[in-house]
């Protein structure tokens, strides 16, 4: 069973810490969850997974490939991201350190905050993240609402849109150093910080910021 308890106060040290925000009757387009409407017991689950999706993005990032493209060339746009390391919902450097109910909107939400202790590798990951050669940039992505056909989990739906919001963050910063559009950009990208999502024009909106690392970049001379 899984439960949400608030531990002793924390000892200081370095710490990620992060919100995270579950609805009790999430309805994702065409479809109702199958477990509907949550009980604490789902939504606290939830809440973790998410949270562990958050802090793996942080810590560890993603390796990206991205084909910019060009119509006029008729090279579609290609971005890939592959991760560099997970997190698991049940590590015990998880610590719930403050959840509660918000009653201020008609839809039941509950509100989690949680600390992640990293690990001595894993602080030595997030070194490498604040590094000088590391930019900070900024990127809105979007996801389907829910389709079943589509995407398969509500973490899908949010991994979606928190991926298409690195892509546009990479996008973003190539348009501000670059004179000359290049063909391919290979690089690192990290989460900052936990994004945050709401509903735009029936699409999951992710807004958050990145760290990214520019490892490669191939222009289309080189072609």
């Amino acid at each position: 069973m899984v439960s949400i308890m608030i531990p002793p106060l924390l000892q200081a040290q370095a710490v990620l810490r992060g919100r995270v925000r579950v609805e009790f009757e999430p309805i994702y387009g065409g479809y109702i969850d199958v477990v509907y409407p949550l009980d604490m017991e789902g939504a606290s689950r939830r809440a973790l997974e998410e949270a562990s999706m958050f802090f793996a993005a942080q810590i560890y990032g993603w390796s990206f490939h991205y084909d910019i493209g060009e119509r006029a060339r008729g090279i579609d746009e290609e971005f890939t991201l592959t991760p560099l390391g997970e997190i698991y919902w049940g590590d015990p450097a998880f610590h719930v350190t403050h959840a509660y109910m918000d009653s201020n909107v008609m839809n039941p939400v509950l509100s989690v905050w949680m600390d992640y202790r990293p690990r001595e590798y894993q602080q030595r990951r997030l070194e490498m993240w604040a590094m000088g050669n590391v930019r900070p940039i900024q990127g809105t992505g979007y996801g389907p609402y829910g389709n079943p056909h589509l995407v398969s989990t509500w973490l899908e739906i949010k991994r979606e849109a928190l991926e298409d919001a690195a892509r546009a963050a990479v996008r973003a910063m190539l348009q501000g150093q670059e004179r000359n559009r290049p063909k391919e950009v290979r690089g690192l990208i990290a989460l900052e910080n936990f994004p945050s999502y709401h509903i735009d024009a029936g699409r999951w909106a992710c807004q958050a910021r990145f760290r990214v690392i520019i490892e490669e970049i191939i222009p289309f001379a080189a072609h």
